[in-house]
């Protein structure tokens, strides 16, 4: 089993119960803009989770009882609702949902599945190895720096070797490569991210700046606890997608199971297309930490 984090499952429901279809209205938003311009929802998703989140004490496991799972809960519930959110987002097929029952006010959070990578441990199996390390990575892919929830196509296998189906539209709506994601939170052994994107120039940027590189071949921001490896074709193996992801990556001499990322090229803001995005800064320039265009002079 997945241990502190994970435990939820069986803490509220156990893992392979079904729950009727949430009627949260930010899940249904979601799944609403999943499906415009007729593409698939199979490998398309929300990022969002803050990067407090993937450094939560608890994800490292220590105890599997309801008990201790209500006790990392109730440290932090907002932050934990959100984990949670995307740890069943990312575990659980669409359709599904779990829940969990607070104390003492019995508030009953529930979170709907989605990309459904770990198959097994979903219908109710101890989670293997390769399902820590598959939602591990889609907790990553997930994180956001700046909080605003911009559509990512998610590719890979899940934990079972199944192809993350996409369609042809899907994939040329979301024709930019944007990066790999490994690692296993659960076991202690650490996040990396390595770009496969081409560089953004001085005047884009993105709220995935932690998943992108620019001219300097750095990504415009370090999010701790995720480490930049590089390039995802030195850190990782091909598995024969037609290069939309990789079998397996390495980073300190461990061998992990990826996902890598897409994004749609109307994600990117750039200077001089007349909004000042929270990307872009003030300035006198036309890049995007002085866009003059955009933001105006600093006062």
């Amino acid at each position: 089993m997945w241990g502190l984090t994970l435990a939820v499952l069986g803490a509220g429901c156990s893992p392979g119960a079904k729950e009727p279809e949430s009627a949260d209205p930010l899940a249904t938003q979601e799944q609403a803009a999943l499906s415009y311009n007729r593409l698939s929802a199979n490998g398309l998703s929300f990022n969002g989770l803050s990067f407090n989140g993937l450094s939560f004490n608890g994800l490292s496991f220590n105890g599997l009882s309801s008990a201790a799972f209500a006790s990392w809960f109730g440290a932090n519930p907002v932050l934990a609702d959100e984990v949670m959110r995307y740890v069943v987002r990312c575990a659980v097929p669409a359709g599904q949902t779990r829940t969990f029952t607070e104390a003492p006010a019995n508030t009953v959070h529930t979170w709907t599945g989605l990309l459904g990578l770990a198959p097994g441990w979903s219908g109710g199996a101890p989670a293997t190895v390769t399902e820590q390390q598959v939602v591990s990575a889609c907790l990553a892919a997930h994180a956001n720096p700046f909080g605003v929830s911009v559509p990512i196509s998610v590719q890979g296998r899940d934990a079972q070797g199944q192809e993350i189906p996409s369609s042809p539209e899907e994939l040329a709506s979301f024709a930019r490569p944007e990066s790999c994601f490994f690692g296993n939170l659960f076991q202690g052994q650490g996040l990396y991210a390595g770009s496969q994107n081409p560089p953004l120039d001085a005047t884009q940027s993105t709220t995935r700046a932690c998943a992108v590189v620019d001219g300097s071949g750095m990504p415009r921001m370090t999010c701790a606890p995720v480490v930049y490896v590089g390039s995802c074709s030195a850190a990782c193996a091909p598995d024969g997608t037609a290069g939309v992801a990789f079998a397996s990556c390495t980073a300190g001499g461990v061998t992990f199971q990826p996902l890598t990322t897409r994004v749609r090229d109307v994600d990117l803001a750039v200077c001089g297309d007349g909004t000042c995005q929270v990307t872009e800064s003030c300035g006198a320039s036309n890049t995007y930490d002085a866009c003059a265009a955009d933001c105006g002079a600093c006062p």
